[in-house]
């Protein structure tokens, strides 16, 4: 590199030094919260005890794949898999194709104080956190003094308050529906980003050739969704365990679930909390987060990889 190359490069970087220093901030961040703290996967393998402190991360003794196979022969593992399987599917299929919709609806709303209006209100969900979330819920559901059974009792349409909070059968419902009225306006952002970068000019052509706003949407809109709606689902597919788009599996189990509910309401993620801290077997829990952590990865190149072979598009 000759010296007129590096005096360009020093420039550059100069004037670039504020955006410089906050990559580097957030790569600092992220090597020492997520990259250092992966040397103590290996307690997964090893019978650690917390007493040893972090010593004891390297001297316990080997085990190998004994905490997971302890795991799989557990009686609580089906219903675990059943349950983490079904709430994330259900996640999937309901919050998935409600942010596309809902970008669609938006993109045709013409009336632009309107339009901010409603995208502001819809997303602002997603900063409350879930301990808030879960009050709302019930100070709706309540049996005892919740909004929606004092309306329905009120106007004789039940004779007696619903369990919502504590029906298991009620759970699966309850999770799915709070998780997408809390993400879908916040996921909703993206996909009006890539109708922001459709040329206006398509749809004026469109309109021209006589094509109605249905045909406008199937033909363009839908096209120009493809690219981030692939990325997108790879993505959800890769966090399913943990919830997919809307990601709350462990909130809300940990904050709706009870021992009324438990059968649905107990996942891998709360039974790895609850035996990790509990009972303070760490190695255990280290392992059961671990093969989740792999089945995860699998789930991320395996949709990139049917996403490439049948759109022709992917992540990476």
């Amino acid at each position: 590199m000759d010296i007129i190359q590096k005096t360009v490069l020093a420039k550059q970087f100069k004037k670039q030094l504020p955006f410089q220093i906050f990559v580097w901030i957030g790569l600092l961040f992220l090597f020492l919260f997520s990259y250092i703290p992966m040397f103590g996967i290996i307690i997964a393998f090893k019978n650690y005890k917390i007493s040893s402190g972090i010593e004891g991360i390297f001297s316990s003794s080997w085990v190998g794949l004994a905490h997971f196979k302890e795991l799989i022969n557990d009686y609580n593992f089906p219903t675990l898999v059943r349950n983490t399987l079904v709430l994330s599917l259900l996640k999937i299929f309901f919050s998935y194709p409600i942010p596309i919709l809902f970008a669609i609806i938006l993109s045709e709303v013409k009336n632009v104080f309107l339009k901010r209006f409603v995208q502001t209100v819809s997303y602002l969900p997603h900063f409350i956190s879930w301990v808030v979330v879960t009050g709302i819920a019930f100070a709706f559901f309540s049996s005892g003094f919740g909004i929606v059974n004092d309306a329905l009792l009120s106007l004789n349409i039940i004779k007696e308050p619903l369990s919502i909070l504590t029906d298991p059968d009620a759970f699966w419902g309850l999770a799915v529906s709070t998780a997408v009225w809390k993400e879908a306006g916040w996921w909703t952002i993206i996909f009006l980003a890539a109708l922001a970068g459709i040329d206006p000019s398509l749809y004026e052509a469109a309109e021209i050739d006589g094509a109605g706003r249905l045909k406008r949407i199937i033909h363009i809109t839908l096209p120009g969704l493809k690219g981030a709606a692939i990325v997108v689902l790879i993505l959800t597919i890769g966090s399913m365990l943990g919830g997919g788009l809307v990601g709350s599996n462990f909130e809300q189990s940990m904050l709706l679930g009870n021992t009324i509910n438990s059968e649905k309401s107990q996942i891998i993620q709360t039974y790895a909390f609850n035996i990790g801290l509990a009972q303070g077997r760490f190695s255990f829990a280290t392992a059961i987060d671990l093969m989740q952590s792999v089945i995860s990865v699998i789930l991320i190149f395996s949709s990139n990889a049917l996403a490439k072979r049948f759109t022709g598009q992917g992540l990476f």
